[in-house]
Order: C-alpha cells, then structure tokens, then sequence
C-alpha cells in the first residue's frame, strides 16, 4: 500500500510554517498544470530530533568537543538575535502589555477547549488511528497524548518563567514539544468531479509576510491582513479562525492587534493543549478548521501561523453553500 515510486515528493523546510507553506505549492502546481493531485502536508519528530557533534567531521583537537541539540537549534532559536524562541514571546508581553494572568488564563481556556472537544469526540473524524507494537501487544493511538486533564489555573500560576527570571512566559502558558503528522488530498474542481470525490473545501487566498524577528509572533497579524485583502473578505466575514499557539502571549498579541471575536477562533483548544510539532501545524490547523466548519456548515475559515526567524503565514479556505 502507498504511493508507487513514480510519484515525485519535495521537502519544504519553513519550520512552523510548513505546513501551510506545503498547501500553498501544491495549489501553485495544480493551478499551473504541473500536477493533478497532491498530497501536501507535514510531519514532526520532535522526540527524535537528534545531539548532533558538529566538529565530528573535522576532527576534535584538544579540549572538550560540544554537543548541538538540533531540536532547539534547528527550531526554537533565533539565530537572527542569538536566543531561545520564547524570548520573543517575552518581548510581545512587554510590547504589547499582555501579563501573567491573562497568559495563564488563556492557556487554560486552551486546556479546558481542547478536553471537551476530546471528550465529546469532535477530533475523531479528523484523527488517523496509529498501531503499534509495545512490548508484544498492540496498542492504538487514535487520541492527543499533550491535553492535561489536571490543569488548573492554580497549578499555572505555581510555574517558574522559563526564559526571563522576571519574565511571564512558562511552560504552562506556551506550546510543547511534541511528535505530529497531518495530510491533505489536493485537487481541481474538474479533477474532483471527474473522480466522483466530494470537495471539502476551496483554498481561496494565501499569503507570507516578514516582520522582526524579534518579534516574530506578531507575524500572524499582517500575514492575515494580506491575505483577507488578496481574496476581499474582511474579518468579521469569516467564520471560523484557527490560529497557532506558539505562546499565550504570542496568540493574545494577535488577538489584540485584530480585534477578532475570540469565540470564533481555536474553538477546539490550540497547540498550548494539542501541542506544536513544528512541521505538522500548518497542516493540523488546516486539517482542524476544515472539519470544525463541515460539523458548524461554515463557509469561509482562515488559518495562521508565526514562523521563528520573523515570518508569518495565512491561507483562507470557503465551503460551497
């Protein structure tokens, strides 16, 4: 079972943004003519991000030789200004006056979203079973490892920062660390009907955008302005949002900037609750906010993303009447 090895394939690497990004070229190629049908999407393995020896191949001299985790190298540094990626979510609180409290509060919102939908089944429709071999048994993984059910706004509060001693950014209040997959089947209108396939949805409009890179989390901002202005929706015509945690501070900065009515977006909790493997998440809010607006019978959604290093990145999709 599987793709023949006549199928070509391509690596994107935008870190957060992959996902999306991978959406984007395979609706580039199906437009252009190069490809009937794709399959775009992504996969983390964050557990398995290896040490890596980076002198290994010159040969250590004398002293100590230094092992790179490539897990915070690779995707949650800033190389731009040499520190870990929640530094930046440190500077939008400051910038943008987001505190502890609301931080925490949010966070558990997320929890507390993402439990209900978990419990009342919304993500089984979207979630593939995974079967594996441990320890002689087979055992399904078909349900989110990352939600806590013990979450409290007091256990919240009890959590040291994690990047600033005086700061407001923790554990608890930002994204984890977390192994994901998500796909989607691409095609024309013309191809669907032709196969008999029913369409789910229309990717409308998509766009990428740059900011500071230290305040990279802001991204998501002008990455939506531009794209809602490439399709001529405003705000308030969508219906539903899907917009990635990377960090509470980050998603209420944003939330802050756009004035979006916070009822209408991660309404099934986000990466704070369902976790954040990097690659993954374009695809997975992609995948979330397809199936939320089939269950609701919305027509017009929208998904974003901040990218480490200063990008930012948005796609609108619309459903038939």
């Amino acid at each position: 079972m599987g793709l023949p090895n006549s199928v070509s394939a391509i690596t994107i690497n935008d870190v957060c943004g992959s996902g999306l990004k991978a959406l984007h070229l395979a609706t580039q190629a199906i437009q252009c003519g190069e490809a009937d049908i794709v399959i775009a999407g992504g996969q983390e393995n964050m557990s398995r991000a290896p040490h890596v020896l980076t002198d290994s191949r010159t040969g250590a001299q004398l002293g100590n030789s230094q092992l790179v985790d490539s897990l915070v190298h690779d995707g949650l540094w800033d190389a731009f200004n040499d520190y870990h990626i929640g530094v930046t979510a440190e500077n939008l609180a400051r910038e943008y006056g987001i505190s502890r409290q609301l931080q925490d509060a949010y966070a558990l919102s997320s929890q507390q979203k993402a439990r209900a939908a978990i419990d009342a089944g919304r993500f089984k429709d979207e979630i593939v079973p995974v079967m594996i071999q441990s320890n002689g048994q087979t055992l399904v993984v078909d349900t989110d490892e990352q939600p806590r059910t013990d979450a409290s706004a007091e256990g919240l509060a009890r959590l040291n920062p994690s990047f600033d001693s005086l700061g407001s950014v923790t554990a608890g209040n930002a994204s984890s660390i977390n192994d994901g997959a998500a796909a989607v089947m691409m095609m024309s209108e013309a191809k669907a009907r032709a196969l008999n396939l029913p369409v789910l949805a229309r990717i409308r409009a998509f766009a990428s955008v740059g900011v500071d890179p230290a305040l990279m989390g802001i991204a998501p901002v002008y990455a939506t302005r531009r794209c809602l202005e490439r399709v001529g929706w405003q705000l308030a015509d969508v219906d539903l949002i899907e917009a990635n945690e990377a960090f509470a501070a980050q998603a209420l900065s944003v939330g802050k900037m756009l004035e979006w009515d916070e009822r209408r977006v991660n309404v099934n909790g986000g990466a704070i609750a369902l976790g954040h493997p990097i690659g993954a998440s374009g695809c997975r809010i992609l995948v979330s906010l397809v199936h939320e607006m089939v269950k609701r019978n919305a027509r017009k959604g929208l998904a974003t993303l901040c990218i480490g290093g200063g990008q930012g990145v948005a796609l609108t999709i619309e459903r038939d009447e």
